[in-house]
């Protein structure tokens, strides 16, 4: 997701500040994107208590790898949520495998079935978080509310063909949810890209 363009300057500022070891840019940090990393977390590991752990973890990690952030790759945003992915997904994978060799009910496929599951499930949970309010407004309006595109036209105040157009877009990010662009697999150490 790299650009030419010069990242934003509050993520450009962030990660320098944490490079520098200051401890309220991670309060500030954590402030923004803690409710984001526990509901991803949540939603791949399916528990509690473990998605409190990982989302202490997340953001230890990023306390002891300021580093590993390049602002001219991406939002931080789409980083943190990305390492907060993996670190969800590697944290399965060994609870799951554990309790297998433990003599769990299961095969290794159906632990991998689970996990791209798990995964594919918080993928998509990010991408509605994330897709601009228009967009999400009329997915809203589709599968939560029952309304067809003239219904979400009439409820957004938005022509038939707008409505359309919106839907259509909605649908296609979150179709993008099963693709393995954010692979299962753990970030090497130090780094989450």
């Amino acid at each position: 997701m790299a650009t030419n363009d010069a990242p934003p300057r509050w993520d450009r500022r962030m990660q320098q500040r944490l490079a520098h070891g200051e401890a309220a840019a991670l309060g500030e940090l954590y402030d923004r994107f803690a409710s984001l990393v526990h509901g991803l977390a949540h939603r791949v590991l399916g528990d509690e208590p473990a998605a409190d752990a990982l989302t202490c973890d997340v953001f230890a990690h990023i306390w002891e790898h300021p580093d590993a952030y390049d602002p001219h790759e991406g939002p931080m945003r789409s980083w943190v949520a990305a390492l907060t992915h993996r670190l969800a997904v590697q944290r399965l994978r060994t609870t799951e495998t554990a309790a297998l060799a433990r003599g769990g009910e299961g095969t290794t496929e159906d632990l991998e079935r689970r996990v791209h599951r798990a995964s594919a499930a918080a993928r998509a949970d990010y991408i509605v978080q994330s897709m601009p309010t228009p967009l999400r407004a009329a997915l809203e309006r589709a599968y939560f509310q029952r309304r067809d595109y003239r219904q979400a036209a009439a409820d957004l105040g938005i022509t038939e063909d707008e409505a359309r157009r919106r839907l259509r877009l909605g649908l296609q990010l979150l179709s993008t949810a099963h693709h393995t662009g954010l692979s299962g697999v753990p970030p090497e150490h130090g780094g989450a890209r």
